[in-house]
């Protein structure tokens, strides 16, 4: 098994911060800096003290007024089942499935009415009762990738190698793959049974498929960052403008040099004529802390003690606001990129349950929030040239490149297989 206990020094002048948040440590820092420093008693220019929205909502309360799960029916099954069966009948490749070659005459309605929730109501929605132990793994992810063309449409990026060579990847497994790896090759807890902390990936729409549940824990969260927001604009408007702020972001090879982007983690979009108003909060803390075998890179700037206190008050705000949902297999979960923060409980395998997780990155083009210009580049890299003929779905879990550690060779390792849109 992985030695979870890998150094994180990070580049000079890095605050006493780790990828766990330390609610004492949290504590002290805010003590010491309202000590020692002025903090600023107002939002930065146009901001607003309070967002009203269903997408600002708390967890304690969001099933009284929202039914966030919808139950697949014996008539939708059957539908699916169809479904497949024309797939399969066309002999095509997996980066073919579309609305046109996984025809659901009756469910696309009600799929489309689940990207309306995601992107204009609470921000997520579950569908449920997949009955995954019925079909093949390869028939599972015709199913998930099928489903989900109709939610969105456009699916992104997120390898751009495979087995060494270079492909569109836009599958990736949420396994814990700590018994097969070196510690310093894991850079990501998403192949660990570690907590994950609050944080957002990339792209618009996080669509995850549940192919089994672990033998205990391994909850899935979702918060609103809305709610995030209201909060802290009404108790520390110090920290929503560090967080306006640009910042940092260890990119972790996925750019070139100096291998880091400057930006801000939160972005206001006022209402135009056209578009309401918007709040979109885009990070993820080991970009800022590391983990595990991709500590954050020394030749970046250490963040700044602000920028740390503004990290915990995120995850321990989100944490505070979050419902959680227990994934059971056959799940598929749809949640806003732009609006929702998703963590994980800490979990335990067994031989017979073990969590695995399959995920997509999606766009609705109809429906799709406008993103930032300073988040552009890092879209196109999730959607940018992405084509029916390049994509690549893996059957078994293997660690992105962009979340390997120093070392790349596993300890034990089968070859992963993966169906191609092309030979």
């Amino acid at each position: 098994m992985a030695d979870a206990a890998v150094n994180l020094t990070g580049p000079p002048g890095q605050p006493d911060i780790a990828y766990t948040p330390d609610w004492e440590k949290y504590q002290a820092r805010i003590e010491r800096r309202r000590a020692s420093e002025d903090l600023a008693q107002a939002l930065p220019d146009g901001f607003p003290k309070r967002l009203s929205s269903t997408l600002a909502w708390d967890g304690a309360t969001v099933a009284e007024h929202y039914s966030y799960a919808y139950h697949l029916t014996e008539a939708d099954l059957r539908e699916i089942d169809g479904a497949v069966a024309h797939f399969k009948s066309l002999g095509k490749p997996l980066g073919e499935l579309s609305q046109q070659t996984f025809p659901l005459q009756d469910l696309h309605a009600t799929l489309r009415g689940v990207s309306k929730d995601v992107h204009d109501g609470h921000g997520f929605k579950v569908v449920r009762g997949v009955p995954i132990h019925k079909y093949s793994r390869e028939e599972n992810i015709i199913i998930y990738a099928g489903l989900a063309a109709h939610v969105a449409s456009v699916r992104g990026r997120q390898d751009h190698q495979f087995n060494g060579k270079p492909a569109d990847v836009v599958l990736a497994h949420i396994k814990d793959l700590s018994r097969d790896f070196d510690a310093q090759s894991i850079g990501s807890p998403a192949y660990t049974a570690e907590k994950q902390v609050f944080h957002t990936d990339s792209g618009d729409i996080i669509a995850l498929f549940a192919l089994s549940a672990a033998e205990e824990g391994g909850e899935s969260y979702l918060s609103s960052s809305w709610t995030v927001y209201n909060e802290l604009a009404a108790t520390r408007p110090d920290l929503i403008r560090t967080l306006a702020e640009p910042w940092d972001v260890d990119e972790f090879g996925k750019t070139g040099p100096p291998g880091f982007t400057r930006r801000p983690l939160l972005y206001h979009q006022p209402a135009t004529g056209s578009e309401p108003e918007r709040l979109l909060i885009q990070y993820a803390r080991r970009a800022f802390v590391g983990y595990w075998g991709l500590p954050r890179s020394a030749n970046i700037p250490a963040i700044t003690e602000a920028q740390a206190e503004a990290l915990d008050a995120l995850h321990y705000t989100a944490e505070k606001h979050a419902v959680a949902l227990e994934f059971q297999p056959g799940d598929i979960q749809f949640a806003n990129n732009l609006s929702i923060f998703h963590a994980r409980g800490s979990f335990r395998d067994s031989a017979q349950k073990q969590r695995h997780l399959v995920r997509l990155w999606l766009r609705d083009d109809e429906l799709a929030w406008k993103i930032p210009e300073a988040l552009k580049s890092r879209w196109d890299r999730v959607y940018e040239g992405v084509t029916a003929d390049k994509q690549v779905f893996p059957l078994e879990p293997s660690i992105r490149s962009a979340s390997a550690g120093k070392a790349t060779q596993p300890t034990v390792q089968q070859q992963p297989t993966a169906v191609a849109a092309s030979a």
